[in-house]
């Protein structure tokens, strides 16, 4: 990991695009101001931008570059194979694709109990680290998405990963939904270097309610994404933060705070606070995430989740709460429409909720 020059990466998700191709003539000049910078991290998947990110960065990165110049990330993402004899092919396709003879890291992708026995029965990560041993692969990690206690166990019975990716920013950090400050503990815990994806979330803090952005204004003249993401990487521990730049505005704004990075001070630190608070007052269902009301549901519903996933959706109108609505919080049988309305969980509510009503605005929410 010594190649890694700056804390800071290009996630290649999100590029610059002409309709629906990727633009690549600014995506070469947003690399070459990138690399011209200092800096060197590159982030794709194989899935990015419907398997454009990967060609695109042939063309307009390691076609134009020096090997030695550059750090590589893709990933192992699960729909792509349904047996182990896929994952060499897969994987020898994507170096193909991306004109390189080894990545620098290959990530398990999007790691969450929905997929993680996939991977396990397919042997993927042991995939992983024989691909090391031939030096197709310089380091294994894996991008993680899900409560604390599945990563725990991931990095329990694969101590080898040498880095996990998260996603982290000062709205989720405390979210019950995403539980990204205990995620990154559990990091810290197993001493794993972390990279964070979403420092911004999806371009939600940069885009701020007006009452929030106003906070923030008070300060020095900082762009929003400055504040998140300098957040994001002032923690012990964060080896990367990425984000997924798509103009060279965004570009040339990221680069002139993380050139010579320092992190939030006092007062950035307090404003962010207030603006944390101020997301939290514009939940929209006043759960406390207390759980008492998961106990005695017959169904096993994760009511406080579905809550804060509920309210995230209002707040943002974003992909990411679907994500966590079908992929991380529910299972079959476990979703707001599987709700009995036995009405035990309002029995035993501190806040006297209207529970089973709520689910139902959950389900019509999620499950059209």
């Amino acid at each position: 990991m010594d190649k890694v020059k700056k804390n800071f990466g290009f996630g290649c998700m999100r590029l610059p695009m002409n309709g629906e191709e990727v633009d690549l003539e600014q995506t070469k000049k947003m690399v070459d101001t990138f690399i011209e910078q200092g800096f060197n991290y590159f982030d794709t998947a194989h899935g990015y931008i419907q398997g454009k990110s990967e060609k695109a960065l042939k063309e307009c990165l390691t076609s134009r570059y020096p090997r030695d110049k550059y750090i590589l990330t893709d990933k192992l993402t699960a729909n792509f194979f349904k047996k182990e004899e896929d994952i060499r092919p897969l994987f020898e396709s994507q170096l193909e694709i991306c004109g390189v003879d080894y990545f620098d890291f290959y990530l398990m992708h999007a790691q969450g109990a929905g997929n993680y026995a996939h991977f396990k029965e397919c042997h993927a990560y042991e995939t992983a680290f024989e691909l090391k041993k031939e030096g197709k692969v310089r380091h294994v990690g894996i991008s993680f998405h899900d409560k604390p206690e599945v990563l725990e166990q991931i990095l329990t019975e694969y101590p080898e990963v040498e880095v996990v990716q998260i996603q982290f920013n000062y709205v989720d950090y405390d979210d019950p939904a995403v539980q990204s400050r205990a995620c990154y503990e559990v990091c810290r815990k197993h001493n794993k270097p972390v990279i964070v994806m979403e420092p911004v979330k999806g371009g939600n803090l940069v885009n701020l309610p007006e009452d929030a952005k106003a906070v923030l204004d008070e300060l020095y003249g900082g762009s929003p994404a400055s504040y998140a993401i300098r957040f994001a990487a002032g923690f012990p521990g964060m080896m990367m933060v990425l984000s997924g730049m798509s103009s060279m505005e965004q570009m040339n704004d990221n680069l002139s705070y993380m050139k010579d990075f320092q992190p939030l001070n006092e007062a950035e630190l307090a404003a962010v606070k207030k603006v944390q608070e101020i997301f939290k007052s514009k939940n929209l269902i006043p759960c406390t995430a207390c759980r008492y009301c998961i106990d005695g549901c017959p169904k096993h519903i994760s009511i406080p989740d579905l809550f804060a996933i509920m309210n995230t959706k209002q707040i943002y109108h974003d992909w990411n709460a679907d994500y966590y609505y079908n992929v991380v919080h529910t299972a079959p049988g476990r979703k707001a429409s599987d709700c009995l309305k036995c009405g035990k969980c309002e029995k035993v509510c501190p806040q006297h909720l209207q529970i089973r009503n709520l689910l139902e605005d959950v389900a019509k929410e999620f499950e059209h």
